[in-house]
């Protein structure tokens, strides 16, 4: 699968793994730590990215938890209409853009958030596109957060895979998100495996 492929595939989906199906989900362990570490390291104020925020449940969270400053950026147009519906408050104060992150992270200026995350984003970049990895630290003034699948799950991240096919339709890039990140000169300061992801939250220096 290229690039493009993959950029229309998520851009069309509907059923599993699309807005409506996250939106029926709502919160879950990662909305609840990503809010730890936020409160954690950062002032409610803080201007916040999730790159790939679908439907926006774990910007809904945060902005329960009294996080204002929202930004998200999603594929899937749908995502929004979705969005408007199931969380409408959230739609009329957060800030969004439809698009691929390729396209849109080079358009915001350097340090203009101070955090940067993704809930099971990052593992569907094609490897083509890593230098994206580089943007989201430019884009961040303090703290990168990524909730990935690392193997947690019985079904996903076992062996020495560099991608597996997700129910027969895209792919999931298998990556050392410490190394990745550590390697382009972040500090990892959170570690916290869940049932699902690995949560890792990295500090620029």
């Amino acid at each position: 699968m290229d690039p493009d492929e993959n950029h229309r595939g998520w851009a069309e989906r509907s059923g599993e793994f699309s807005p409506t199906y996250y939106a029926h989900i709502g919160t879950n362990e990662v909305s609840e730590t990503l809010v730890d570490v936020f409160d954690y390291y950062l002032d409610e104020d803080a201007a916040v990215l999730e790159v790939g925020c679908s439907s926006g449940r774990h910007l809904e969270h945060l902005r329960k938890a009294g996080y204002e400053n929202l930004t998200g950026v999603d594929i899937n147009d749908e995502s929004f209409d979705v969005m408007a519906e199931q969380f409408p408050r959230l739609a009329e104060t957060g800030t969004f853009h439809v698009g691929a992150i390729e396209d849109l992270l080079p358009e915001f200026d350097d340090d203009t958030f101070d955090v940067v995350y993704s809930v099971e984003t990052l593992q569907h970049i094609h490897p083509d596109d890593e230098w994206v990895f580089e943007e989201l630290i430019r884009v961040t003034d303090g703290l990168l957060v990524t909730a990935e699948n690392e193997g947690n799950s019985p079904e996903r991240g076992r062996g020495e895979h560099e991608v597996s096919i997700v129910n027969d339709d895209f792919p999931l890039y298998h990556r050392n998100w410490n190394q990745v990140f550590t390697d382009l000169g972040l500090a990892e300061v959170v570690c916290e495996p869940t049932n699902r992801d690995t949560i890792r939250a990295f500090r620029v220096l």
